[in-house]
């Protein structure tokens, strides 16, 4: 076995046993492995067992950058040398955006085999412009133009929504994020698809761009945990665990029922199941390196299961003790407007906007140190 190097970090060496792995056993299935990071070290090695994209939020970026501190703190400080008016925050942004398009360049080639649909890395658009539609379409098509295979991370709100529907119009491929339920997804993949046929009508392409929304199948599970909890009500610990697979199963589904071009992505892993449930569907599971390492040493069998139904005694337990889960399972379960207000959104985006708090302070803290 050769080492594969990513570019900016160290190399990785693979075991034969990784190669032919579980994850690449999945490939001759419909569904798509993307990377839950833009870290290229772990995305090379991910893309040596089968990766053909990645995702990547805030508190991930932080995370890469903290974590090659040796090739990052410096670049930081030439970042600021460079652009001496910029703020931290500003610093901070140009950082990601570079760390993205060196993941991007990892994937060129499966961007060009794909078509477009895969070979894709996402970027966020900044958390705080979250209320801010016209904000976010602008940055959309900023980030959009760093690479041609960059996909825009947009969050599933209301205002989030809108704004994909025009970045689609203008050409943005977008991933939906801070997205849990299958309302959501389904007020993602209308909003696309009016974007798309709003372009198709212009007379612009649409042959390469590659839409996703992504449902956060573990934060689903984790909200759900914490409302129970809340209430004072008890059910079979092991259910949570199938809550965002059954989201998840029911919004494909509706998906390819309607025939809408965006596909559903599954991330934010808490269990196997949020990958091995939903192999054979047209679809891409997105786990962090780490998850990967751990379905392949388990030898979890890769077969097809997205048109299996969840145990009907799981989901009518959820569904009949947790209002939480009728409002993420239902198509109708929440408002367009009740988007922002569901407690698992207002988590994720908080944590999101913590984030780029750290972000800021991280880059300050590499350009003035502390003297003590």
């Amino acid at each position: 076995m050769t080492e594969l190097t990513a570019q900016g970090g160290r190399s990785n060496p693979l075991a034969e046993a990784d190669v032919v792995s579980t994850l690449r056993a999945a490939r001759a299935t419909p569904t798509d492995l993307w990377n839950d990071s833009a870290d290229a070290d772990e995305l090379a090695a991910s893309i040596a067992i089968g990766a053909v994209g990645a995702t990547c939020n805030p508190v991930i970026a932080l995370t890469t950058l903290r974590k090659h501190a040796d090739v990052w703190e410096p670049r930081l400080r030439e970042l600021a040398r460079q652009n001496p008016t910029a703020s931290n925050s500003d610093i901070g942004w140009l950082a990601v955006e570079e760390l993205s398009t060196d993941a991007a360049r990892l994937l060129e080639a499966t961007f060009v085999q794909h078509h477009g649909r895969n070979g894709r890395v996402s970027v966020q658009t900044d958390p705080r412009l979250f209320r801010n539609a016209e904000a976010l379409i602008a940055q959309a098509e900023h980030l959009s133009s760093l690479a041609p295979n960059i996909i825009v991370k947009i969050p599933a709100t209301q205002v989030g929504i809108e704004a994909m529907r025009e970045a689609t119009f203008r050409g943005v491929s977008v991933n939906a994020t801070v997205s849990f339920t299958v309302a959501q997804a389904v007020a993602v993949g209308e909003a696309i698809e009016d974007g798309l046929t709003r372009r198709e009508a212009a007379g612009l392409d649409v042959s390469m761009m590659g839409p996703v929304c992504t449902i956060m199948g573990g934060r689903l599970d984790d909200w759900l945990r914490v409302s129970a909890e809340q209430s004072g009500i008890l059910i079979d610990p092991g259910y949570y665990e199938w809550a965002g697979v059954a989201a998840l199963k029911r919004a494909y589904q509706i998906f390819v029922d309607r025939r809408l071009r965006t596909r559903i992505l599954s991330a934010a892993f808490r269990n196997h199941m949020q990958w091995s449930e939903l192999i054979g569907g047209d679809l891409v599971v997105s786990p962090p390196f780490e998850w990967q390492r751990r379905i392949n040493e388990n030898n979890l069998a890769a077969t097809s299961r997205i048109d299996v139904p969840v145990d009907e005694r799981i989901v009518n337990t959820l569904y009949d003790r947790l209002p939480e889960f009728r409002r993420a399972y239902d198509n109708g379960g929440m408002s367009v407007e009740e988007f922002e207000s569901f407690g698992a959104t207002r988590r994720t985006l908080r944590q999101f906007l913590q984030a780029m708090t750290e972000l800021e302070t991280y880059v300050r803290d590499v350009l003035v140190p502390d003297p003590d």
